[in-house]
């Protein structure tokens, strides 16, 4: 061996030791080496059953499983409230009141009695009494009126079947005092109790078209 071939030798070596890897290549992909830690459930090992704080997705799991499968709605036994421990007397169910509907406009008054779902009962005006043109508009005809849809309400056992009644006012005519004179007196004593509720839903105009022109007198 000549004195040139030595040093080349040497430096091979000294290059493969550098370009030698440092660490060897995993035998297994991470991803399979990490499943490979985790336990294994087997048949005879089952996993602990769910807690107590599960409950609510179970509802919630099967709520939305009655939606999509009406059938197993039909079947189940009980509803939402009862899944979730509330008590019926406690559920904030607000039946629909009866409705006493008073409109008064300057030359007639309309009473109309509904049902809770809007369906008239009776519906009555002035002119229904015999009052004729001008004499509708008064707060006498108005109070007559009041009273004659009171009375029919009694020939009809309206007031007895009434649970809660709604007034509802609208127009700023003279019929609008009478009628509620009549509700607070003598002749409304039977349903004076059972009203929970007094609206006004009188028309207001905001914009529209141009208003008549003003009547000039002398």
């Amino acid at each position: 061996m000549s004195r040139f071939s030595t040093p080349r030798l040497m430096a091979q070596g000294v290059l493969r030791t550098f370009t030698k890897p440092q660490c060897p290549a995993p035998s297994m992909p991470q991803w399979a080496r990490l499943f490979s830690q985790s336990p294994v459930v087997r048949a005879d090992n089952p996993p602990p059953p769910p807690s107590q704080s599960s409950s609510m997705m179970d509802i919630a799991r099967n709520f939305m499983g009655n939606i999509a499968d009406p059938s197993k709605a039909n079947s189940s036994s009980g509803n939402l409230g009862q899944d979730l421990g509330m008590d019926p007397l406690e559920e904030d169910i607000e039946q629909e009141p009866y409705h006493f509907h008073i409109y008064s406009h300057k030359h007639n008054t309309h009473v109309t009695v509904t049902k809770p779902n809007r369906d008239a009962l009776i519906s009555l005006s002035c002119g229904n009494l015999g009052f004729k043109h001008a004499g509708r508009k008064h707060y006498d005809s108005a109070y007559q009126l009041g009273a004659y849809v009171i009375d029919k309400m009694n020939q009809k056992g309206l007031t007895k079947k009434i649970n809660k009644l709604e007034v509802i006012l609208r127009g700023f005519g003279a019929g609008r005092e009478a009628v509620v004179k009549v509700l607070m007196g003598n002749e409304g004593k039977a349903l004076r109790d059972k009203i929970v509720k007094v609206s006004d839903s009188t028309r207001i105009k905001f914009g529209g078209t141009r208003s008549k022109k003003p009547r000039r007198l002398g």
